[in-house]
């Protein structure tokens, strides 16, 4: 084209072709506003060089003098790539926004595009019209974008919307549109971090919040994960009465409150919780989106920190995401939280973190969002990788010791023996756990002098070992034993028997078992513990010691007193669990079970779920207590009442952890029927995680039964067996296995059994393309299914059914019979299967052409597999991508 002034000509000619262009017009462009005098004979040289290059091109196309003095290149408007994709843009905005030819129009536009338009010609006309062209090929992709979601092609268009974000990462409606793509194609986590990108670059680099486009963008997706009505969250624990002193503290929390992360670290009882409470109720206004709270539970003397994937569970909950829409990963979930907090001014508090693992992930990333952390750690890779602040918190000052021993027993009772004072605090180490302690034993006595209060601390400070310490000015040991010996016989054997529990927390009826008293006595024990500050309701009805408090307790407890406490609670829990098992599954054969003690029995369907979850962390805990203290028999009994709640709920690690401790308790106490179900659960559990173990543990399984001759178990065996050879592609062996089945249901009478065995072997056939076969066994097993009242049995066939008519062709009976089972999936509250059911019938949908309704149901299932953290979810992801 010549020199690059040459270019610029005919790039102005061209992109105003058709239209006449004064010699003034074309030298601003060329030269700008201070050109030179001979700019219009050069103008006129270079259109007569461009006339010459033009000569050879066929067609009509023609540049020469117009009548008004200027210039005009007349060409075909098919002949300009620009004038072409103008031509498709425009018919395309004149079609209904869902009309599929849409997006083929744009995306046909957006084939002519190369590289980036009106390379290498220099001025400031050319720069202007590069960007201008620019913005015509941005606004024409986000609307193909938006064309492609709305025919349910999302993906498509992700790949150039990153492309053109790359390149123009702060034009916000190209970021939005990439964000709504992501979002369409089930890509939520990915679609959070684009847009917590673009919002950081726009704050880093122009200081701005992002505007209503990409706001509304970051809405839509945070509408997908959770309720529409926002909650906004006051998790604060209550104020810390007569909370005392820590004033250069607390303006030092103060003068970081506009920093991001807050690490408050010290010893054991210093007060850091008291702290960060009392501190965080001043300020919760400035926190109008809401305050979270967390005890991570990183020095529980159990052992069992609440991982960051359960308390991003927990905190997504708490912000109104429903649990069922709650990813299963963990980055997954980080990012749903971020997204959740990214727009909202929170403070979150994460009480007694160990390490900073626990915490990163739980780190909100917006700027208006403060996380005040306390630990026993300083964490200092928090302060060196996210800049989080240091507050080392140490013991009371003598003023402030004092001052608070005032406030909780009276200045005037405090003034009046200055020597007992400091006595008890020197006693006390200073240490706010041990001065509330000691407070509350005072107040409980108020006709007792400080002296002797005095006098007591001192006279036992040196007889425990449990609180031992190299630095004596930190033993809080004497408190501790002088507030245990100041209790009632009734509260003192109760203190000394919740160190027997593993914990996290303890409910009432597991109190009543512990000490084998009614309920009310329990409570009233409880009542004198609570006001002792021994222990706390942290919630309605359950109760926590303080770490250091179920550690001290746990040395008190006596030899003599250990055994039945421990039977009676673990009755409890085996008792309670079967119990609410039964509302679950009833057709299961259980052991028959006596007690005395307090049992809790669900009314319904509905409150035995409930009953599981809120004791799922304690029940868990208790089968390994169980094996660790040698009730080896308790501890597999426990474990097999929870199979059914685990596999219902998705809980298959948990399952496979009790399970390997009831095998271990079973083998060790040479409990052969014990075993032989261990492994056959165990088999059961690893089918969901690792099938290739599922099967070394069903065969020892079935080894197990034939050795004892029991002939239910080696059905229930060759069942589970089936099922998993049949996942592994094996329908024939599945077949096989499940024949085997039938007949020894068969055999012992067992018609719940003899019908699961019957839909299996329908499900089979279908998979072996004898649909005829499959029916027959179906029917007649929903027969034997109905007739029993088995709810599960039921849908399961009803699932099968639909497999089967699917198969045969009969599409329409098909999504019949997967509604029906899908009803029964919901009634019984089995999540997994309703999932693999709805995966099936998006399976029905495809077949006969209804693309947005498999898309749909697969879309349910994928979040319910992947709330689960099955494997199964990556066949979901593939039928999904396959829709386009």
């Amino acid at each position: 084209m010549g020199p690059p002034k040459q270019a610029v000509v005919l790039t102005a000619l061209l992109l105003d072709g058709n239209r006449p262009l004064s010699t003034e017009v074309l030298v601003e462009r060329v030269w700008g506003p201070d050109a030179p005098d001979h700019a219009a004979r050069t103008l006129h040289t270079y259109v007569s060089r461009i006339r010459q290059l033009l000569e050879p091109a066929d067609g009509p196309t023609r540049l020469h003098r117009h009548r008004s003095g200027g210039y005009l290149l007349e060409l075909p408007e098919e002949s300009l790539d620009l004038h072409y994709f103008r031509q498709l843009v425009t018919r395309a905005a004149e079609l209904d926004r869902a009309d599929p030819k849409r997006a083929l129009l744009l995306r046909e536009a957006l084939t002519l595009w190369r590289g980036q338009p009106l390379a290498g010609l220099p001025g400031d006309w050319a720069a202007r019209a590069r960007m201008l062209l620019i913005e015509e090929r941005i606004d024409a992709t986000i609307h193909w974008a938006d064309a492609e979601t709305r025919t349910g092609n999302p993906a498509a268009a992700i790949g150039p919307l990153t492309e053109l974000a790359e390149q123009h990462p702060l034009v916000e409606p190209l970021a939005a549109a990439l964000i709504r793509a992501l979002a369409a194609a089930g890509r939520t986590a990915k679609a959070v971090d684009q847009f917590l990108a673009v919002r950081r670059r726009l704050v880093d680099e122009l200081g701005v919040e992002p505007g209503a486009e990409l706001r509304a963008a970051h809405r839509d997706i945070v509408r997908q994960t959770h309720e529409p009505d926002e909650i906004v969250p006051a998790q604060l624990p209550l104020d810390v009465p007569d909370f005392v002193g820590r004033d250069a503290e607390q303006q030092r929390l103060h003068d970081l409150a506009r920093t991001a992360v807050i690490v408050i670290s010290g010893t054991a009882g210093v007060g850091k919780s008291a702290l960060v409470v009392h501190w965080s109720h001043r300020v919760r206004r400035r926190f109008p989106d809401g305050q979270l709270y967390v005890d991570l539970l990183g020095f529980d003397p159990a052992g069992t920190a609440l991982s960051a994937a359960d308390a991003l569970r927990n905190l997504l909950i708490s912000l109104g995401v429903p649990a069922a829409r709650i990813p299963a990963e963990l980055d997954a979930r980080a990012a749903l939280y971020r997204s959740v907090l990214a727009d909202r001014r929170v403070l979150v508090v994460l009480d007694n973190a160990a390490h900073e693992r626990d915490v990163r992930p739980l780190l909100p990333g917006a700027p208006n969002c403060l996380v005040v952390v306390t630990s026993r750690s300083q964490l200092p890779g928090l302060v060196a990788a996210e800049g989080a602040r240091p507050v080392e918190l140490g013991l009371l000052p003598p003023a402030q010791a004092r001052e608070l021993l005032s406030r909780r027993l009276g200045a005037q009772r405090v003034a009046a023996e200055p020597a007992a004072v400091d006595r008890i605090l020197a006693a006390c180490a200073r240490l706010p756990l041990a001065l509330t302690v000691a407070a509350a034993r005072a107040l409980l006595q108020p006709e007792q002098t400080l002296a002797r209060l005095a006098e007591q601390l001192h006279a036992v400070r040196h007889s425990l070992d449990a609180f031992a310490g190299d630095d004596e000015a930190t033993d809080v040991r004497a408190v501790l034993s002088w507030s245990y010996r100041a209790l009632t016989p009734g509260a003192a054997r109760l203190f000394r028997l919740l160190g027997l529990h593993p914990g996290p927390d303890v409910a009432v009826p597991a109190v009543a078992a512990l000490l084998g008293e009614p309920i009310g006595v329990a409570e009233r024990q409880l009542l004198v513990l609570t006001r002792a500050s021994l222990l706390s309701e942290h919630r309605p009805d359950r109760y926590q010691l303080h770490d250091l408090l179920r550690t001290y307790a746990g040395e008190l407890v006596r030899p003599e007193e250990t055994a039945g406490p421990l039977g009676r609670m673990l009755d409890h829990y085996v008792h309670s669990a079967y119990a609410a098992d039964r509302i679950l599954y009833p057709h299961r054969t259980v052991p028959e079970l006596t007690t005395d003690g307090p049992v809790i029995r669900p009314a319904d369907h509905a409150a035995a779920l409930a009953w599981f979850a809120e004791e799922h962390q304690v029940l868990v805990r208790m089968v390994g207590h169980a094996h660790d203290t040698g009730l080896d028999s308790g501890a597999w009994l426990l474990a097999r009442g929870l199979t059914t709640y685990f596999d219902l709920q998705g809980h298959w690690q948990d399952w496979v952890l009790t399970q390997r401790i009831a095998l271990s308790s079973a083998t060790r106490s040479g409990d052969r029927v014990g075993a032989a179900f261990a492994h056959l659960n165990l088999g059961q559990a690893l089918t969901q995680l690792r099938p290739e173990d599922a099967v070394r543990h069903l065969r020892l399984a079935l080894d197990g039964y034939r050795r004892l001759g029991e002939a239910k178990g080696q059905a229930h065996t060759h069942n589970a067996l089936a099922r998993v050879l049949g996942s592994q592609g094996d329908p024939r062996e599945a077949l096989r296995q499940t024949e085997q089945a039938v007949e020894l249901f068969g055999r012992v009478g067992d018609q719940d059994g003899q019908a699961r065995a019957l839909n299996n072997l329908g499900w089979y056939h279908t998979q072996l393309g004898e649909c005829d076969r499959a029916l027959a066994r179906c029917r007649e097993a929903l027969r034997l299914h109905r007739r029993i009242g088995d709810r599960y049995g039921e849908a399961n066939t009803l699932d099968s059914l639909g497999l089967t008519y699917h198969h045969l062709g009969d599409h329409d009976r098909a999504v019949q019979e997967y509604r029906a089972a899908l009803d029964v999936w919901r009634e019984i509250a089995d999540r997994y299967n309703e999932a693999g059911t709805l995966g099936r019938l998006g399976d029905t949908y495809r077949s006969i052409g209804e693309a947005g309704k498999a898309r749909k149901v697969w879309e349910r299932a994928l979040t319910m597999l992947t709330d689960l953290g099955h494997t199964d979810a990556e066949q979901i992801r593939r039928s999904l991508d396959a829709l386009g």
